[in-house]
């Protein structure tokens, strides 16, 4: 148990290669009010796209900030994915969730996953999103239009890396149906929750 953190809720890990369909799966597990999860908001230090919303989608901070943060220890998880490019969980985003008496939900990448899982093994829920295959996964990376074909290929390369780490995770869901996938990930979670 990380020291000076009270043990409330449970955790809920939702991993994946970007384009698995990981955040589809989360915001569908949070309209489920009898699952009582709330969002981890993360915190990174790139810049925002599109119309997220410092304190919404990420807590938007400079790599200055970020690593400031990182030398008084107030990360419960951190990874610089890409030079000075970093992400993390907050400690306080955990314990304010569970001061309200509700479980915590990631959508978070795969190292950050497996951190948390080996800190809270009794407490977290670590699922893998799995999408049908890399090629699959390019596929639905270009539809998003948010990325250069460079960073596109990048996270391709990347995510052959992370799929071999999925036999870490507790349960694998495969995204090759997202009805499937939700269906599969709400079962999982809800069992887990009431074990």
């Amino acid at each position: 148990m990380e020291k000076n953190m009270k043990k409330k809720g449970k955790l809920i890990v939702f991993s994946a290669p970007s384009g698995s369909g990981k955040t589809t799966i989360v915001r569908h597990l949070l309209k489920n009010k009898e699952l009582n999860l709330e969002f981890s908001i993360s915190a990174t230090s790139r810049a925002k796209r599109g119309t997220e919303e410092h304190g919404k989608d990420y807590y938007f901070l400079s790599a200055e900030e970020f690593k400031s943060k990182i030398k008084s220890d107030a990360f419960l998880e951190w990874e610089e994915v890409y030079r000075d490019n970093f992400y993390g969980t907050l400690k306080t985003e955990v314990e304010r969730i569970w001061a309200q008496g509700k479980n915590v939900i990631f959508d978070i990448d795969v190292s950050g996953g497996l951190r948390i899982k080996r800190k809270f093994p009794e407490e977290t829920l670590a699922v893998f999103v799995k999408p049908p295959s890399v090629d699959e996964l390019k596929i639905r990376l270009k539809k998003r239009k948010t990325e250069s074909e460079d960073k596109i290929n990048m996270r391709v390369a990347k995510a052959s890396a992370e799929l071999a780490t999925s036999p870490l995770f507790d349960t694998i869901v495969v995204n090759d149906t997202l009805e499937h996938a939700l269906e599969e990930a709400y079962e999982k979670v809800s069992t887990f929750i009431n074990s």
